[in-house]
């Protein structure tokens, strides 16, 4: 439904070029939703922009429902884009006009004849839950009514693709959860291809099919959400998960890493683990398999759209040999190991 080949986009140029996006390959597939992530800077923004063409790529190609937009002329562009919806974080609704105006005014901007469009808003009206609003003003809307109506709007002319350039970012987290959930029906009940951008990893992680990461202008890991949330298979995905899921040491132990030394200390080692597993059996399997005496110090247990996500941070304490063994052992299981330093040994 919607590919990127090979998008750069370049800001001025010689010496003060700035490149926000690096040859970009990305392809989101018919009536699934894909989130972008990254951080702030990264070129989310930037790579949404291209899709509508917004912003023009300065070298690459952009394709929605099987037609290259960066081919076609300024008449050809304008019409395709009618099959785009687009929505932001600050909703950008027009004061003067009632919620029935906000919805209405792209097609009345096309030329639809009156009745079309009255029969298109009291339709979109139901869809999103704003039938009791119609007639009021975007001064009189919450922030979870005037996305809503943002939404309505972008649906209006019945595009195939809907692009979110950080919708819930102003709301709070109730109207989020609601907001997401609509445009979760959106998706199942029209079909509808989404492609969002969001800094918030619970907005993926709820609604979203695929994720991309964005570092830099380059799209560095592209996955689907499960697969991603339980193994990220980059670096960067990995800190990004990590901090997402508070699994950084704490400072306590941060400070009692700085005392250790792995001549004579025992390793702090953070585990990632996958499926039914529980944090009490691996480290009974492991006591019991290896004799280690292990401390847990951090643990919790996430589900990704239905898979188990185990997180912890133990203390290993036995003999090198033993430890070097038992880490050994839960690669095997598939489960992801990482020393985070050393720690003085218990008494």
């Amino acid at each position: 439904m919607i590919r990127l080949e090979n998008v750069t986009r370049v800001y001025g140029q010689g010496a003060g070029a700035v490149t926000a996006l690096k040859d970009v390959n990305l392809e989101v597939a018919p009536g699934s939703i894909t989130g972008v992530i990254g951080v702030s800077g990264a070129g989310k923004s930037t790579l949404i922009r291209c899709v509508n063409l917004l912003e023009r790529p300065t070298r690459g190609r952009v394709f929605v429902a099987d037609q290259e937009l960066t081919a076609l002329n300024k008449e050809a562009l304008r019409k395709a884009r009618h099959g785009i919806g687009m929505i932001f974080q600050h909703f950008n609704l027009l004061e003067s006009r009632t919620v029935r105006g906000n919805i209405g005014l792209p097609l009345e901007l096309i030329g639809t004849p009156r009745r079309d469009i009255d029969q298109r808003i009291d339709e979109l009206l139901e869809l999103t839950g704003l039938a009791e609003r119609a007639n009021a003003y975007p001064a009189a809307l919450s922030g979870g009514q005037k996305q809503r109506v943002a939404i309505a709007r972008a649906l209006a002319s019945n595009p195939k693709a809907l692009l979110c350039d950080e919708a819930t970012s102003a709301l709070d987290p109730q109207t989020t959860s609601a907001i997401l959930t609509l445009l979760r029906d959106i998706n199942q009940r029209l079909g509808l291809t989404i492609l969002l951008i969001t800094h918030e990893m619970e907005v993926v992680r709820t609604i979203c099919d695929q994720v991309a990461l964005i570092s830099g202008g380059a799209l560095v890991e592209t996955a689907p959400v499960g697969d991603f949330f339980t193994r990220p298979a980059t670096e960067e995905g990995r800190l990004f998960l990590n901090d997402f899921l508070q699994l950084a040491p704490s400072n306590a132990l941060l400070q009692r890493l700085s005392d250790g030394g792995a001549g004579n200390g025992v390793p702090v080692v953070r585990l990632t683990f996958r499926g039914q597993s529980l944090s009490s059996e691996l480290m009974t399997h492991l006591e019991q398999r290896f004799g280690l005496r292990l401390h847990i110090l951090q643990a919790r247990v996430e589900n990704i759209q239905g898979r188990t996500l185990g997180l912890m941070i133990a203390e290993f304490d036995g003999d090198r040999d033993i430890i070097d063994d038992a880490m050994a052992h839960l690669h095997t299981l598939d489960v992801q190991t990482e020393v985070l330093g050393h720690v003085q040994r218990h008494d």
